[in-house]
């Protein structure tokens, strides 16, 4: 899988105590809008994904996690690798956090089912909403949240802006200002 980026903090004990976690995460276009979660209590967007289980295949943990986050359901031969971003920096537990995204383009369902959030998801209020990239982008680069957080912010902007450089959107439709459930 291509690198797209690496986000180095350097704001870490080197000889410390390590976490490492690494990520899937779903790029779903659809009529020109990107499927984003949005954090209702943070007031940020971020891809739909999460951790990648000892166990687990990267596709195998996108599917699921986008399932959980947003009731969508990944149409399991759609998933297209997109790109890796490599993050490092202090924990907030630990001494150097390090986490590898995995960007996968997929289609998926018509139908949403429900989700199934984790409890820091839920105090989050978690909500699937399909949105012109722009916009994701200028939220999370308006929003302040602390150190450790606002690095997640910066990589799901960045993400985006490779995507509209690389003409994902044009190819999908006309970008509009259409949300889902009417955040912005």
């Amino acid at each position: 899988m291509r690198m797209l980026f690496e986000i180095d903090k350097k704001d870490y004990d080197r000889n410390g105590s390590v976490f490492s976690r690494p990520s899937a995460r779903g790029i779903i276009i659809k009529d020109g809008n990107i499927a984003m979660v949005y954090s209702k209590k943070y007031d940020y967007y971020k891809f739909p994904g999460g951790g990648i289980e000892a166990d687990e295949r990267k596709e195998e943990a996108l599917i699921r996690e986008v399932a959980e986050e947003t009731g969508l359901r990944v149409l399991r031969d759609s998933i297209r690798e997109y790109g890796q971003v490599h993050r490092i920096q202090k924990g907030t537990k630990e001494d150097v956090f390090i986490q590898d995204n995995y960007y996968f383009l997929c289609d998926v369902e018509e139908t949403i089912e429900q989700q199934s959030l984790d409890r820091y998801e839920a105090d989050e209020g978690f909500t699937l909403t399909f949105l012109n990239p722009q916009l994701a982008i200028d939220r999370n680069r308006r929003n302040q949240l602390d150190d450790f957080n606002q690095v997640m912010l910066e990589r799901e902007a960045r993400v985006l802006e490779l995507l509209l450089q690389e003409g994902y959107f044009e190819r999908e439709g006309t970008l509009n200002e259409a949300t889902q459930n009417g955040i912005i």
